[in-house]
């Protein structure tokens, strides 16, 4: 089985190296991103498996770029497992799009890993 690819979009670059440690060390291919510039360019060169967004970006709400992601058909098959500190599974959707999976922070390693496996399960 090859190795699965996983971008992470977040800002808080203590979080970023976390996840990215955590991923690696669960043998996956880690892309960061700390802002939302040029994503889907982003997207179609790594070509992720799943990715794992925040919504609170610098320059851009992370669920601007979910709704571009998702209606575009080569990139909409992606699962996305978005992230926030401030909204909740709830009360996060724009315009109706909603992420496939939604994490609240600050959240549980074990609980990321259930989420990231659960979402690969879904595209094979």
């Amino acid at each position: 089985m090859s190795k699965k690819n996983i971008l992470v979009i977040e800002d808080n670059h203590a979080i970023l190296d976390v996840i990215t440690l955590i991923l690696e060390s669960e043998a996956f291919n880690v892309a960061g991103l700390n802002k939302g510039a040029d994503f889907i360019n982003h997207v179609t060169e790594f070509n992720p498996d799943v990715i794992i967004m925040d919504i609170m970006l610098p320059d851009v709400d992370g669920r601007v770029l979910l709704k571009e992601l998702k209606e575009k058909s080569s990139t909409s098959h992606i699962p996305v497992l978005m992230i926030s500190a401030r909204y909740n599974s709830t009360n996060y959707t724009l315009d109706g799009v909603s992420a496939d999976d939604f994490m609240a922070k600050p959240f549980n390693i074990d609980e990321l890993m259930d989420k990231i496996y659960a979402l690969l399960k879904k595209t094979n």
